[in-house]
């Protein structure tokens, strides 16, 4: 049976609407690096309500940087106006990363233009940063990927039955 890591909610942007669920691992991780999610930070902001990201209000607390180690502190923030296709819209948020790279994350999606029937989501999950890249995976396969680049995360995903796509999200915190 493969190692896990874990990843976000359930995701489902090829069949239509998502409902967001408990996290998910990622597979392939070695057993030493697994670990169970970081509480929410304890040194974060209060809930924020009203922010829009992909057509839904997304609440959110980001950690203060100071409580985050060093090497992590790049990927810590609010990434949005991101795009995967010309359908679909992408937000992530990055709420805190522990010690061992393992972050709370909240990733928003939801379709572009009044005209798309697809419905979107929010969910809230873990994600694991290793090697200068944040990683997490769905129940249906996709993977997900984002480095810095510059002042930005460069994000990759990449569908279970389909190609991979990218999209450069911009630093909005």
């Amino acid at each position: 049976m493969a190692s896990r890591i874990f990843g976000v909610a359930t995701l489902m942007l090829i069949a239509g609407a998502a409902a967001a669920q408990q996290p998910t691992p990622l597979l392939n991780a070695p057993a030493d690096q697994q670990q169970p999610p970081p509480p929410a930070p304890s040194d974060a902001a209060p809930a924020t309500a009203g922010r829009m990201f992909c057509g839904q209000t997304v609440g959110y607390r980001v950690a203060d940087p100071g409580t985050v180690p060093e090497p992590y502190r790049p990927f810590l923030g609010i990434w949005s106006d991101a795009s995967w296709t010309p359908q679909l819209c992408a937000a992530l948020i990055v709420e805190g990363v522990a010690s061992d790279g393992t972050a709370t994350i909240t990733y928003a999606f939801g379709p572009i233009g009044s005209g798309n029937l697809k419905s979107g989501g929010v969910l809230h999950g873990t994600g694991i940063i290793r090697d200068g890249e944040l990683k997490f995976q769905n129940t249906d396969g996709s993977q997900y990927g984002f480095k810095p680049f510059y002042a930005d995360l460069a994000g990759r995903w990449t569908p279970p039955k389909g190609e991979a796509h990218e999209a450069i999200f911009k630093k909005s915190f």
